[in-house]
């Protein structure tokens, strides 16, 4: 089986740990629960993720060399 998170299309997904959550949430002024969601069964995301963790996806860009999102995992 073909291992999708090591690709090279797929943008780097990382596990948020609790204090950078909190200053996430801080610096936009939203709720976990406002966050876009990303199913638990993506294969792009870290073996370690789990439902209710929030996933920092670094993507290259175009215009502004990297751009970063956040996700909450769901079910």
């Amino acid at each position: 089986m073909v291992d999708v998170s090591n690709h090279t299309l797929v943008p780097e997904h990382t596990v948020l740990d609790g204090d950078e959550i909190e200053t996430v949430m801080e610096e936009y002024n939203i709720k976990k629960t406002d966050l876009p969601k990303i199913k638990r069964t993506d294969p792009a995301l870290p073996s370690d993720a789990d439902v209710g963790d929030v996933i920092k996806i670094t993507r290259d860009s175009r215009t502004a060399d990297q751009v970063t999102v956040y996700r909450m995992v769901v079910q």
